[in-house]
């Protein structure tokens, strides 16, 4: 612990520069050139990630953010310089508790308290020993170290994770092509949920390799496209193994009778037709048919699935109690067939004002576990602005990025106290824009209307809707209450 009145010697992660202001050593502006750019680059220039990265030559373990990584061996008791250094600073209780853990092995990742740090937590994990005649495994093994890092990084809805070079010198691991794949892997994270990040090396490698990663510029990403490894892994950037694809014969079984004759070029051929080899397909020809719009339904929502998960990743990472504290959406009882009722209250939508990706995040992150079954929703209208007003353009992106089950389970959409003019807005939208709402929007000129599919004692009701019913409607609602419960839902 410091001195009373001491500077700390800890290093406060937020007050580093970040990635896009960090320039290069030699400070000189560069000479792109743009002739030969002919496709995207898969490490598209984003100001917004490059402020999540930070690129820090010192300790790893004096830095005070929410997790530190810890490289070790299968043991945990590896005496490099960085474990020995987090093991000073942290206290002899880590010790202890590592002991608990018993052991980690290659590819795995562990956590711990940091103790006496000012982490938080600790990320053990251990790398490969690198042989050149098991390159394949030591390059898996490498990539599931940083994938379980960020993995745990993820599920704990980690701020800031500082990530040290896993591989240590005596493992033998090729100091570049083990940045390769810490970057290829870290950068994918990124795209799944954005947290600081802080690259704790004293290597010129990983400042050489990091534009081509992390691009600050267009001009950057361009002229990184052609020094961008061919082999940067699948989509979650795994190395892709081509020996290991399986290829299966037609019928294993049953030897053709001039088999012999067949040539070397009709076997390959066949390599990849039969129907077990196309339930992966290959990566790089559905990327093309992505750009070519002509992907198959199982493909399109097996795209869709992983869209929407990115979404949901960031959803539950993301601080969205500002969002929360609006009072716009929640959840109330059910409705006369046992449905979960959720409430939308269009007044507390200040659409001009707050972020509305995050106001896209906060439904995502609300509603994922409600759309799991039927549910309703009811969305009052009443004493809406012009600022509370939903763009058709975001109520579009809303619709396309949702999992099916959001809106394969909503069985009806009450819209309470319309107007004409969101009558007509409603009208177009469901008719043009999206399918399959159509028929579930019920318009509900009274709460005695809604009373009918909805019990008063499950819906909990803003009060300024009550007294503008009340207020404006006293005497209409017997002549338009409906019937039976069935013509609403």
């Amino acid at each position: 612990m410091d001195p009373l009145g001491a500077r700390s010697q800890f290093v406060e992660v937020q007050t580093l520069s970040t990635w896009e202001w960090q320039l290069d050593p030699e400070g000189e502006e560069k000479e792109y050139n743009f002739s030969q750019q002919a496709f995207l680059s898969p490490f598209p220039y984003r100001e917004d990630i490059n402020r999540k990265i930070v690129l820090y030559n010192g300790n790893v373990a004096l830095l005070n953010c929410t997790a530190i990584v810890n490289t070790s061996n299968e043991t945990l008791t590896d005496k490099n310089p960085i474990s020995e250094s987090i093991h000073t600073y942290a206290g002899p209780e880590l010790r202890d508790e590592m002991l608990k853990l018993k052991g980690c092995r290659t590819g795995e990742a562990k956590m711990t308290k940091g103790f006496n740090l000012a982490a938080r937590f600790i990320i053990h994990t251990v790398g490969p020993k690198y042989k050149t005649k098991y390159r394949t495994a030591a390059e898996n093994s490498l990539y599931n170290c940083y994938r379980n890092v960020m993995q745990l990084a993820k599920e704990q809805a980690m701020a800031s994770v500082a990530v040290c070079v896993v591989s240590t010198t005596k493992r033998g691991y090729p100091l570049e092509d083990a940045t390769h794949i810490a970057l290829t892997c870290v950068s994918v994270w990124h795209l799944i949920s954005v947290w600081l990040t802080s690259f704790c090396v004293s290597q010129p490698t990983y400042r050489k390799l990091l534009p081509l990663y992390y691009p600050r510029s267009e001009e950057e990403e361009c002229a990184s496209l052609p020094l961008i490894p061919t082999d940067i892994g699948n989509s979650e950037g795994e190395p892709v193994v081509p020996e290991r694809q399986i290829r299966i014969a037609e019928n294993p079984g049953c030897l053709e009778v001039d088999s012999e004759a067949e040539t070397l070029d009709s076997d390959l051929g066949q390599v990849g037709t039969h129907a077990f080899s196309r339930m992966e397909g290959d990566v790089d020809k559905q990327r093309k048919l992505i750009l070519q719009g002509q992907l198959s339904d199982a493909t399109m929502q097996k795209q869709h699935q992983r869209n929407y998960n990115r979404w949901l990743c960031r959803a539950r990472a993301e601080d969205l109690s500002d969002i929360a504290a609006l009072k716009a959406l929640y959840q109330t009882g059910v409705d006369m067939c046992g449905r979960t009722v959720m409430v939308l209250v269009g007044r507390n939508i200040p659409v001009t004002l707050i972020d509305m990706e995050k106001a896209l995040l906060y439904f995502i992150h609300v509603m994922d576990h409600i759309t799991v079954k039927e549910y309703v929703m009811v969305y009052f209208h009443t004493l809406t602005g012009e600022h509370n007003h939903l763009d058709s353009e975001f109520l579009k992106k809303l619709h396309e990025i949702v999992d099916t089950k959001f809106k394969n389970n909503l069985r009806a959409f009450y819209f309470v106290h319309p107007s004409f003019r969101s009558k007509v807005s409603t009208w177009f939208f469901t008719t043009f824009s999206v399918s399959g709402m159509k028929q579930k929007v019920h318009h509900v000129e009274t709460l005695q209307q809604l009373f009918t599919c909805i019990l008063p004692e499950q819906i909990d009701i803003p009060p300024f809707v009550l007294e503008y019913d009340a207020r404006v409607r006293p005497y209409t609602h017997h002549s338009l209450c409906l019937s039976k419960p069935s013509q609403l839902g």
